[in-house]
């Protein structure tokens, strides 16, 4: 993984300084909490609805165990001792005072993390494919691109103050683990005519009060014109991007109201008269960037392990454990492991202190000192060999950890909601909670397969529920907490928004309702057919007449 250089380092140190007194200033009330409000924004602080919370940087999602033990240090010396891992590979702290922002930033910078452009109207955390150095179908590893878009968007003068939150998201494969078309500008590394490195961008997507997604602005734009390619849509966006009315500023907005055709002449425009040579990636800067991302020291072994397969035979728990939460590595004899942060009745993406120190140590041990946040709120130890599987799963059960439901039904995204943020209109927490439970069957979530559950607090889409197999929306109606639910969403390759398939429901009813649309699609997918695909087949009417089937009768 990347590690800081004396450049790094100093920007960090003098961000912290001058943030600290800027913390002195509003503690003082030298600055009111509108005038702090843009200065706070830019070192990941929110003002929530009962304290503020601190968004820190994962960039690309790779930590070490060093990071994982002082991000436990600070849950448990500045908040109340846990964290929580958001879709874009950030851990928020939800309960940290105001006047010990600078000593938390200051334990961070010690092993290389950061606040910074974690929130404000800036290009935000680079995200890519958890899998990413670790699957067979990719074609290069996209985290050392991620880290030359992070070292050229940090503190860009040209794009700290754009007319929106700006999201960038890159991929390795066709496959689309990280969403990228839900994304600001989404990457996906393809080869040129040249056979080269080039990029597949797409641009305009999004979620919130008014969904898009991305569409195709380019099929191959060369690596080595990558950032002036980024700059020209950013100067593009600047200049054409709304200012007047938050809900219609993001580059979604712009490209949506004038097509992408006209959206690409400005780019193109913009492209043709920049000094590209002074955004052009030298050949040695890539590589040396390249290097700080090698595979680790891979053992040469045998495809499958005696040890492995004997344990997976006496032990249903753990064969189960294997069959959801592990996933193939390039690398023969190893497999990538799933550590789900959505134990049954829990909260989607928490993780205590203690679990972070036992995630730790698993990781320096057994996953070559590398663990990894995922888009799906959850954890990945990578690199752990086959015949250490069973080891590792069994400190994980210890911990409460290992939940074999990666990618099943109850692996539900969901946002902090009304518990926490004073932008959402319902919780999303005990509907989460509620859903887990009435789905805890574990033979059942095998059966079901693959099924996204997202949910988000208010129209804002946190939880990404525009893109959820399955999506629950909180609403407001008089005081009251309601759900929508919408189907057939996705954000993979096949990115498409969810269907509304009727009117709201309240919070009791949104999980037996979302169980019987599932018991639905067990009685009409055709053999081996996973539920979105079946969703794709028929509509969503199937399961419109399941969720109300009940509450139309008793109407």
């Amino acid at each position: 993984m990347y590690r800081y250089d004396e450049f790094d380092a100093a920007l960090v140190r003098e961000r912290i300084a001058e943030f600290s007194d800027q913390v002195d200033r509003r503690s003082s009330g030298a600055l009111t909490e509108d005038e702090f409000k843009p200065l706070r924004l830019m070192n990941g602080v929110y003002l929530q609805l009962h304290a503020y919370m601190l968004r820190v940087a994962v960039p690309y999602g790779v930590m070490n165990s060093r990071q994982m033990r002082k991000l436990a240090h600070v849950a448990r010396t500045y908040d109340k001792g846990y964290g929580h891992f958001t879709t874009r590979t950030n851990i928020q702290f939800n309960w940290p005072a105001l006047q010990d922002l600078p000593a938390i930033l200051t334990d961070l910078a010690e092993v290389e993390m950061h606040a910074i452009q974690t929130s404000g109207n800036c290009i935000r955390n680079v995200t890519t494919d958890v899998f990413a150095g670790v699957a067979a179908d990719e074609i290069e590893d996209p985290r050392p691109w991620c880290e030359i878009l992070r070292q050229w968007s940090t503190i860009h003068p040209e794009f700290s103050f754009l007319p929106r939150k700006f999201k960038i998201a890159v991929i390795g494969a066709a496959k689309d683990r990280a969403a990228i078309r839900t994304h600001d500008v989404g990457l996906q590394i393809v080869r040129g005519e040249d056979g080269q490195t080039a990029f597949r961008v797409f641009v305009g997507g999004g979620q919130g009060r008014l969904p898009h997604i991305a569409q195709e602005i380019a099929s191959a734009v060369p690596g080595r014109s990558l950032l002036a390619y980024l700059t020209a849509i950013l100067r593009a966006y600047n200049l054409l991007g709304r200012r007047d009315n938050i809900h219609k500023a993001r580059i979604k907005i712009l490209v949506a109201a004038i097509g992408i055709d006209a959206f690409r002449d400005e780019v193109e425009r913009q492209f043709a008269i920049l000094r590209q040579e002074d955004l052009r990636i030298p050949d040695e800067e890539l590589a040396r960037i390249q290097a700080y991302f090698t595979p680790p020291p891979f053992e040469p072994l045998p495809a499958t392990s005696p040890s492995y397969d004997a344990a997976r035979r006496l032990n249903p728990e753990f064969a189960r454990f294997t069959r959801s939460n592990l996933r193939p590595h390039k690398q023969t004899g190893y497999g990538a492991v799933i550590i789900s942060l959505k134990p049954i009745d829990g909260v989607p993406g928490d993780i205590t202190a203690d679990q972070m120190e036992v995630v730790a140590d698993l990781a320096a041990r057994f996953s070559f000192d590398e663990v990894r946040a995922s888009y799906e709120q959850n954890l990945v130890l990578p690199h752990v060999r086959l015949e250490d599987a069973h080891a590792v799963w069994s400190r994980l059960r210890d911990a409460g950890l290992a939940t074999a439901n990666a990618d099943l039904a109850t692996d539900i995204i969901a946002c902090p909601g009304l518990d926490y943020c004073s932008l959402a209109n319902a919780r999303s927490i005990p509907v989460a909670q509620a859903l887990s439970r009435q789905l805890a069957d574990a033979a059942l979530l095998e059966k079901l397969g693959p099924v996204r559950i997202n949910i988000s607090g208010c129209i804002n889409a946190c939880g990404h529920h525009h893109v959820g197999h399955i999506g629950v929306l909180g609403v407001d109606r008089k005081g009251e907490e309601y759900y929508q639910i919408t189907v057939g969403g996705s954000p993979d390759e096949q990115a498409a928004l969810g269907e509304i398939v009727g009117r709201s429901l309240p919070a009791d009813e949104v999980a037996p309702a979302i169980a019987r649309a599932l018991d639905r699609y067990l009685e009409i997918r055709n053999d081996g057919e996973l539920f979105i695909d079946t969703v794709r087949r028929l509509g969503a009417d199937p399961f419109r007449t399941a969720i109300y089937e009940l509450t139309d009768a008793a109407a």
